[in-house]
């Protein structure tokens, strides 16, 4: 069950995995809750975007979830939970327990992945719906330095090419799945200096990267049905 409250954990590597219920189930639920002085950056559909945000949360729900109200329901789980304020809120069908870290010089990274459900980012319009299995890989990044806007939506670049490398080791024929989102938090400026660049070559962008790559690999392997697995020329 849900703690009235929850402690803040300053590190990504001391987040919290809780329980929720769904369709009678418990299901887990992954939480970090760094606490004020944190801008993030992300493409989830709850606290998306950049700004101050106080906490993180994934959210294990069942296969096939058919919710109409994911942001609400995200909410309510944020408030079972103890957090307040504004929070990003993630979901996935994939194990959130079978979450895996990874770490590269201060840059420290999360990873829980579903690939039942992958493919090409560009692949061509396809005719009818697949049937639903676990097909989200969600990122979770923190960085110790302050980055400025353009240098949070580059780290998320970065981290998303780092994500389809691994895959593309892995032997899978793709470049991630249609629902992956990703989320990286880095100090508020507080007026001072911000890192301007997280591009795959800058200091933090490369640490960046060698965390989620090795999160990824670690949260993918063996996940690939034998026949799409392969060496990578």
């Amino acid at each position: 069950m849900l703690p009235r409250t929850l402690l803040t954990s300053a590190s990504l590597a001391d987040a919290a995995l809780l329980t929720h219920v769904e369709q009678g189930r418990e299901w887990p639920l992954l939480v970090w809750a760094p606490g004020p002085g944190v801008r993030m950056v992300s493409s989830a559909v709850l606290g998306g975007g950049i700004g101050e945000r106080q906490w993180v949360l994934n959210a294990q729900v069942p296969p096939g979830y058919q919710r109409l109200d994911p942001v609400d329901h995200l909410r309510d789980l944020a408030a079972g939970a103890g957090l307040g304020g504004e929070g990003v809120g993630l979901m996935t069908a994939a194990s959130v327990a079978d979450r895996r870290y990874a770490a590269d010089g201060g840059a420290l990274a999360v990873v829980t992945a579903g690939i039942g459900v992958r493919g090409w980012a560009a692949a061509p319009e396809a005719d009818g719906v697949a049937a639903p299995r676990p097909g989200t890989i969600n990122i979770i990044v923190s960085l110790p330095v302050p980055l400025t806007d353009a240098a949070l939506v580059n780290a998320v670049a970065t981290a998303t090419e780092a994500k389809t490398q691994a895959l593309v080791e892995l032997g899978a024929d793709a470049s991630g799945t249609p629902t992956d989102a990703v989320c990286v938090a880095a100090p508020s400026p507080g007026g001072g200096d911000a890192e301007a660049f997280a591009g795959p070559r800058s200091r933090w962008g490369a640490r960046l990267a060698r965390a989620v790559h090795r999160a990824t690999l670690d949260a993918c392997a063996g996940r690939l049905p034998a026949g799409d697995r392969g060496p990578v020329g």
